[in-house]
């Protein structure tokens, strides 16, 4: 199974941010939206970064209240690991685990064209293993 997959279920509608808007707004924006991630990017279509609830927490820790005033681009991840459509969901699942993020924006030809949580590849992995499940039981009572 590949990324792209997912992509055609969930849509490839990705939500931005520019890297000079204050955290405050990337906070309400993925508060409102119920999103965990937003795509920093001045064109809307380049990766400039990335930022996730994760990065805000660790910045209120060290900013405290003056981190929603602060911008974007001063606590977002500035090369965020990424994947393509082609990709496997299996390898997707495994650097995910391995770096410890839950989100990666999908480039494909230097534009961002979606996104996956790490929600997205249990969900997947959830339809697949039922799949296989609903095949084993259709063979095993098919023989009977």
């Amino acid at each position: 199974m590949k990324v792209e997959r997912i992509l055609a279920r969930k849509g490839s509608t990705v939500e931005t941010i520019e890297p000079e808007a204050p955290v405050g707004r990337a906070a309400r924006r993925m508060s409102t939206l119920h999103i965990g991630a937003l795509v920093v990017s001045r064109n809307g279509a380049t990766l400039d970064g990335l930022i996730s609830e994760r990065d805000i927490v660790y910045g209120l820790a060290r900013h405290g209240h003056l981190l929603l005033e602060m911008r974007v681009r001063s606590v977002m991840r500035t090369e965020p690991p990424v994947c393509s459509p082609a990709d496997s969901v299996v390898d997707v699942m495994a650097r995910m685990t391995r770096l410890r993020v839950r989100h990666l924006p999908v480039i494909d030809l230097g534009d961002v064209c979606g996104i996956v949580s790490i929600g997205d590849i249990v969900k997947q992995r959830l339809d697949e293993t039922e799949q296989e499940i609903m095949l084993v039981r259709e063979a095993y009572i098919g023989r009977g």
